[in-house]
């Protein structure tokens, strides 16, 4: 078949490579989101998938707005057959929607009608499940609402970040996309309609939402930091200035301390939690690079019933 794909950040680029390579279908243009400020200088920089598209002398396309009239009509001229997404980033109107032959196909991070939206690698995580996985359906007006045409699954690891998780499941889905493209192609495949029971939202977790409430269990706050790493980053406060949580692990036997407050030995930083103590391992102090947290508190010095979490 003639595609168009398309699709925006990093996560994007195995499922765009699969595609290029297939012998089935054809790449005839990508489209990305425009250009976005980058850097100290901020300047423009194309997407990830736009770089990978130019490297392989395919048609880029970076409409403001999907339904701007010059973007559509161009879509029009190319003709393609289906256009399937990953993490575009844009909403897809009607107009736009009826232009394919088979529509538009989106590979959707989870396993549907679980986490629909922005998020459901991060939500997964945070809330705790054991497997997820990847869909493939029919986009339609409705928020990640169409009819799927094919799933995979995929085991969550006690100590995976969201940014593990999604590397997983982004070249696993590069092939179940291939696949329904395939199936799609030679009429074996059909979509079926989403069951209306188990459906969850994952809406886009916020700077905000990534501060550490130490008052919390030690599992949640786990779950936090582990959903919110590689972005947008779970935080604290400490002595009036944000302080970046890469990584820690839960203390299931040990409970000494009152939420928040430090205890720092020679190779270790426990923290209190609204039930067990929590280790810090990796930490970012404002304004410098990551470092083992036992580095930190001997830089810093912490003094005896100081804590994290306190109002900036």
């Amino acid at each position: 078949m003639k595609l168009v794909f398309a699709g925006t950040p990093e996560v994007a680029v195995p499922a765009l490579d699969a595609l290029i390579a297939s012998d089935r279908h054809e790449v005839a243009a990508v489209v990305t989101r425009p250009d976005a400020p980058s850097g100290r200088g901020r300047r423009l920089v194309a997407c990830p998938v736009a770089q990978r598209a130019e490297e392989a002398g395919i048609e880029v396309l970076k409409p403001a707005r999907p339904r701007d009239e010059d973007f559509l009509a161009r879509l029009r001229e190319i003709g393609p057959d289906c256009c399937p997404v990953v993490a575009y980033g844009a909403l897809l109107p009607r107009v736009a929607l009826d232009v394919p032959a088979h529509g538009w196909v989106n590979l959707h991070f989870s396993l549907l009608p679980a986490w629909r939206g922005a998020a459901p690698v991060q939500h997964a995580v945070l809330a705790g499940d054991e497997v997820t996985g990847a869909s493939t359906f029919q986009i339609e007006e409705g928020l990640d609402s169409g009819p799927v045409y094919g799933v995979l699954t995929e085991q969550v690891r006690a100590a995976d970040t969201s940014g593990d998780l999604l590397t997983r499941l982004a070249f696993a889905g590069a092939g179940l996309l291939v696949a329904t493209m395939d199936g799609i192609e030679d009429g074996t495949l059909k979509p079926k309609p989403q069951p209306a029971e188990g459906v969850s939202l994952a809406p886009k977790i916020n700077v905000e939402d990534a501060r550490v409430d130490w008052a919390a269990p030690a599992l949640r706050v786990d779950r936090l930091v582990r959903a919110c790493t590689p972005a947008p980053g779970a935080w604290t406060v400490f002595r009036g200035e944000r302080l970046k949580l890469i990584q820690l692990t839960p203390l299931p036997d040990r409970r000494e301390l009152s939420p928040g407050e430090i205890a720092a030995a020679k190779n270790s930083v426990h923290v209190g939690t609204g039930s067990h103590d929590v280790e810090l391992l990796w930490v970012q102090p404002q304004g410098k690079k990551p470092m083992r947290a036992a580095d930190w508190a001997r830089g810093v010095r912490i003094a005896q019933g100081e804590r994290l979490g306190a109002h900036a």
